[in-house]
């Protein structure tokens, strides 16, 4: 599988917003993510489960921007700004580096995210 391929279209499927898709389409059922030291996800069903939580939150999105993605053999990392008002009246922005580990199926086995600012 060509990783470089599949994390173009995956970064692709998030600079539209389409974050729940994201993980159904790309994660392998036994991925896990980590967020930033501050807990994360085990297995595909638990990720879907919160990015469906977060994404039913937001109230308005401001911008998704990918800035450029790296690929080193079965590792990529993505950087991104994501700017969200949340229906709490809250706001978010993040400028964050994905780091991803790929299969050889060409799905993801863990996702952990760094921030960049």
């Amino acid at each position: 599988m060509d990783i470089k391929e599949q994390v173009l279209k995956m970064d692709a499927v998030v600079s539209q917003g389409a974050i729940v898709d994201a993980v159904k389409e790309f994660f392998a059922d036994n991925a896990n993510t980590s967020d930033y030291g501050n807990g994360g996800t085990t297995g595909k069903p638990e990720m879907i489960t919160k990015m469906e939580s977060f994404a039913s939150s937001i109230a308005k999105v401001n911008g998704i921007t990918h800035h450029h993605s790296i690929v080193d053999r079965n590792v990529s990392a993505s950087e991104f700004t994501f700017d969200f008002e949340m229906k709490d009246g809250s706001k978010i922005y993040w400028h964050e580096i994905i780091r991803r580990i790929w299969n050889d199926e060409g799905k993801v086995i863990q996702e952990e995210y760094f921030n960049a600012e």
